[in-house]
């Protein structure tokens, strides 16, 4: 069984991953950032910056360590996150599809909350 440290360490290579696929920051100027808090349990990948005159802010990935679950709270990607996270040791059980209502987890093959 996977433990609670190697969640966090799961969750960090994850978006760091999923960062090199889909940095664009040279591209125009807006960053993508990686925000780990290890304290709370809270892993995202955020876009910052300006494209010309628009300013730019969003989450792409935002998964949380809740109770000993790993929640996907935001997917912005085209990468299958839960997946990713079963191929990395993670079991089903232990993965909450947290965007999804609560009465759609049920179907998901994953766990309810």
């Amino acid at each position: 069984m996977v433990e609670l440290k190697e969640y966090r360490q799961i969750a960090q290579d994850l978006l760091t991953e999923i960062r090199g696929y889909t940095d664009s920051s040279n591209a125009n100027g807006i960053e993508e950032q990686l925000v780990f808090d290890t304290e709370h349990d809270r892993y995202l990948l955020i876009d910052v910056g300006w494209n010309q005159k628009e300013y730019v802010y969003g989450t792409l990935v935002h998964i949380d360590i809740k109770n000993g679950k790993v929640w996907i709270q935001r997917n912005n990607t085209e990468i299958n996150l839960a997946e990713r996270l079963v191929e990395r040791g993670v079991p089903k059980e232990n993965i909450v599809i947290g965007l999804h209502s609560p009465f759609m987890r049920q179907f998901s093959g994953y766990a309810v909350g």
